[in-house]
């Protein structure tokens, strides 16, 4: 591919949900975008792969039908505690479940389509100067731009060249992922706790089942492998143990992730927009991470949008309104986030908020609206 050096209005670094979401968004209005990606797609990622339907007007606006591609509707809610203690519930708005294998491929083929330039090479440093943006990558490259979106996900080189102060903390989470066949209703998605993680169960599509779970570096490290922590961790849940041992596993081996932070990001560093899981994660127990990150992309498109016209005069105020509708749409959320899996790690007040909520089953749905937002308007 001959890539232009010349310069781009908008420059987004990193091709996952949000950095996808950003380019069609902004190519959609003819701006001329640079996604880097440093992965090649389609590729599977350690996920847990349930979109809340909060996201679905926002992906039509995109021209985007995740059903046309196999999305499988998800309509109920199951938690079960390390007691082995199960409620149910509706989901109040409902959700879907596709891979990012597929989702990713899907978005980065439309963002093709739309003109965006995609091109495979890691960034290894964003400089700004005079209003610009100066951003290098590992091939040579150097491109210029009016804005830079930062997409690149959880932790990276980047975020320890930026000094950002979440990635001077020691993160204790490992991710495991893997897809499996097997019976498991298509309506469900399925949160099972055990002993220093918990595991989310869902299916997506071609009938494969996504189980992915997570849990502390400290818990994990007492054990030879994952299939020794399996054994003797993740399968004191009888419902994750039947899952794994009556199901076949599609892939030859799992994914893993490690250090996983939950701490509390900036929603703009060093004048770039950060967007999706570099912005802030919420933790997986409340299942809701992909559609902020496809959310975070809206949020910051349109803002970039009336920047370039005019309606927004300064980047100044850009940022600012950045930083106060993400903190508007999301703040809340991670907190709720973090407190639920706070109480969930805490098995005796795991035990207790179960029984409550057994007897009082209409707060299951009221506490998952906590974690989810309402449908988004375009």
């Amino acid at each position: 591919m001959n890539i232009d050096n010349s310069k781009y209005e908008i420059v987004i670094v990193g091709g996952g949900l949000a950095g996808l979401c950003n380019a069609i968004h902004l190519s959609k209005f003819g701006k001329k975008v640079l996604l880097i990606e440093k992965n090649e797609y389609p590729k599977h990622k350690v996920c847990g792969e349930y979109i809340s339907n909060e996201v679905l007007p926002y992906l039509a606006f995109l021209e985007i039908n995740p059903f046309d591609f196999g999305a499988v509707k998800i309509e109920n809610f199951q938690l079960s505690t390390t007691k082995n203690k199960v409620i149910s519930a509706k989901l109040p708005l409902g959700g879907f479940g596709i891979s990012r294998y597929q989702l990713d491929f899907i978005l980065s083929e439309k963002a093709k389509e739309n003109g965006v330039i995609i091109l495979q090479d890691s960034v290894l440093n964003v400089d700004f100067k005079d209003d610009i943006f100066i951003v290098e990558t590992k091939e040579n490259n150097s491109f210029t731009s009016e804005i830079c979106i930062g997409a690149f996900g959880k932790r990276s080189l980047l975020d320890v060249k930026m000094e950002r102060e979440f990635i001077q903390i020691k993160s204790p989470y490992l991710g495991v992922k893997i897809h499996v066949k097997g019976d498991f209703p298509e309506d469900l998605v399925a949160l099972h706790n055990f002993k220093g993680g918990y595991c989310g169960v869902s299916k997506v599509e071609n009938n494969a089942i996504n189980l992915c779970y997570i849990t502390s570096f400290s818990a994990f490290k007492k054990y030879k492998n994952i299939d020794d922590f399996q054994e003797n961790v993740v399968f004191k849940n009888k419902f994750l143990k039947e899952m794994f041992q009556n199901s076949n596993p599609i892939w030859e081996q799992p994914l893993s992730i490690s250090q996983i932070s939950f701490e509390t990001k900036k929603p703009v560093e060093n004048h770039i927009l950060m967007c999706g899981d570099s912005a802030g994660m919420i933790h997986p127990l409340c299942g809701n991470g992909m559609s902020m990150a496809i959310q975070s992309a809206q949020i910051a498109s349109k803002l970039i949008l009336n920047y370039s016209n005019g309606k927004i005069e300064s980047r100044k105020e850009l940022e600012k309104l950045y930083i106060t509708q993400w903190n508007k749409q999301f703040k809340w959320r991670l907190k709720a986030g973090h407190f639920i899996a706070m109480l969930f790690r805490k098995d005796r007040i795991a035990s207790f908020l179960l029984a409550v909520l057994k007897k009082l089953p209409f707060l299951l749905p009221i506490i998952i609206k906590q974690t989810h937002g309402k449908s988004i308007k375009i």
